[in-house]
C-alpha cells in the first residue's frame, strides 16, 4: 500500500499531505449548484444606489467613452456606471479622524486601533456577471478599478498593507450575490504576506536570484502547469493546501499591480476569466476565494513577485489542520492542473 505524500511548501515553512490512499478525482467535488436565495432588492444593482454610500470611484459611460468620477455629496446618483467603489458598511477598518496624528496609529506592537479602509467594489451593474463570464473590456475595467484603487490607498501614511479579495458563493463568505469584491487597507503588514517577504528575501539572498521568477521557469513545462499567455502563467502550487488551487502569476518582477501596462491588464483578464471558467466547468460552479499577494513599496522590490493566489472551497479544514497548520488534500496538483489543461484547450 503506497504512502501519502508530504510535501513542504517550495517557499514558506509549511506542510501539506497529499492524500494518494484517498485520492479524489476534481470532477468528485461536483455537486448540485444551490438555489441563489432571492432578495426583494438588491443594494448593488443599477436603481438602488441610493440604498449605499456614496461611491468613492465610478466608472461611467458617457457618449461612448468611460471616465472615471464620484457620488455627488447630495442629489441624485448616476445610474450609467460600469464599475462602482463604496465604503463597506461594516467596515473591519476605518479612516482616521482628522483629529488624530496618523504616524501614532499602532500604539504599540501588541495593540492599535483598526485605523485603515474597507470597500467594496461592484464588478459590474449586471447583478450576476462575475468574472469567468463577464465579457473581456468589462473584466478589464475590473482589473483597472484594482489598480486605481490601489494607487490612491497606497499613498495613505497609515496604510502598510491593501488586501484585494474576492470571496464568491455563500459557503466563501459571499453574503451578497452581486458581482463584487473587497478591498482593505491596513495598517499592519498581514502575517502571510510577511512570511512570504521574509522567505522571499533569504532566498534572494542565497541565490541572487527572485524565487517567483525562477518558479515561473521551473513549472512552465512541469506537470502542474496550467496555462500562460505573453503576461501570466498559471499553475497549481506543489504543496497546495485546497484541492484544485491555482495561482496566477506575471513574468515581470514586480512587487505589487500599481504598475500595470494596459497589455498586462488585458492579459491578466484572459487567464482570470479562462482559468476561473474551466474552474466552473470542473466543479459546477463552486464557492472559491482570491486575494492578491503584494508590498506596498521599494523596500522588498528585488525580492518580492507579487501574484494572485485562488482557493475553491471545496474541503473543510477541521481539528487537525486548525490544531497543527498542517493540511491535508485529497487532489494532486498535478491531477488538477491537468483536469484544469483539458478544459482551457
Amino acid at each position: 500500500m503506497p504512502y501519502n505524500e508530504l510535501r513542504k511548501d517550495y517557499l514558506l515553512d509549511r506542510w501539506v499531505v497529499i492524500a494518494t490512499e484517498r485520492s479524489r478525482r476534481p470532477t468528485d467535488f461536483a455537486k448540485p449548484k444551490p438555489e441563489t436565495a432571492k432578495t426583494a432588492i438588491c443594494p448593488l444593482c443599477v436603481g438602488n444606489e441610493h440604498m449605499t454610500p456614496p461611491a468613492l470611484m465610478l466608472y461611467l459611460k458617457e457618449n461612448g467613452e468611460i471616465i472615471k468620477s464620484q457620488d455627488p455629496p447630495v442629489g441624485e446618483r448616476p445610474k450609467n456606471w460600469l464599475i462602482r467603489d463604496i465604503p463597506n458598511l461594516y467596515s473591519a477598518f476605518s479612516p482616521p479622524k482628522q483629529s488624530e496624528d496618523t504616524k501614532k496609529i499602532l500604539i504599540n506592537e501588541v495593540f492599535g486601533y483598526a485605523v485603515g479602509h474597507h470597500e467594496v467594489l461592484i464588478e459590474s451593474p449586471n447583478h450576476d456577471e462575475d468574472p469567468a463570464d463577464a465579457k473581456l473590456p468589462q473584466l478589464e475595467l475590473l482589473i483597472n478599478a484594482y489598480v486605481d484603487r490601489y494607487r490612491e490607498l497606497s499613498t495613505k501614511p497609515y496604510v502598510k498593507f491593501i488586501s484585494i479579495f474576492r470571496n464568491y458563493g455563500l459557503d466563501a463568505g459571499a453574503s451578497l450575490s452581486h458581482a463584487h469584491s473587497q478591498i482593505i487597507a491596513t495598517p499592519i503588514v498581514a502575517t502571510t504576506i510577511q512570511e512570504e517577504q521574509k522567505a522571499s528575501k533569504e532566498y534572494y539572498d542565497h541565490h541572487g536570484s527572485c524565487f517567483f521568477c525562477n518558479l515561473i521557469k521551473k513549472e512552465a513545462n512541469g506537470p502542474r502547469f496550467v496555462m500562460e499567455n505573453d503576461h501570466f502563467l498559471v499553475t497549481t502550487p506543489y504543496a497546495s493546501i485546497n484541492p484544485l488551487e491555482f495561482h496566477i502569476i506575471p513574468k515581470k518582477h514586480v512587487q505589487n499591480i500599481s504598475a500595470l501596462t494596459s497589455s498586462e491588464i488585458k492579459g491578466f483578464a484572459e487567464t482570470l476569466q479562462a482559468s476561473l471558467k474551466a474552474l466552473k466547468n470542473l466543479v459546477n460552479d463552486p464557492p472559491y476565494n482570491y486575494g492578491f499577494h503584494q508590498v506596498i513599496g521599494n523596500e522588498a522590490k528585488d525580492c518580492y513577485h507579487w501574484h494572485l493566489e485562488v482557493y475553491p472551497k471545496l474541503a473543510t479544514w477541521a481539528g487537525f489542520e486548525k490544531s497543527t497548520g498542517i493540511y491535508i488534500n485529497t487532489v494532486q496538483p498535478e491531477i488538477a492542473a491537468e483536469s484544469f489543461r483539458k478544459i482551457i484547450h
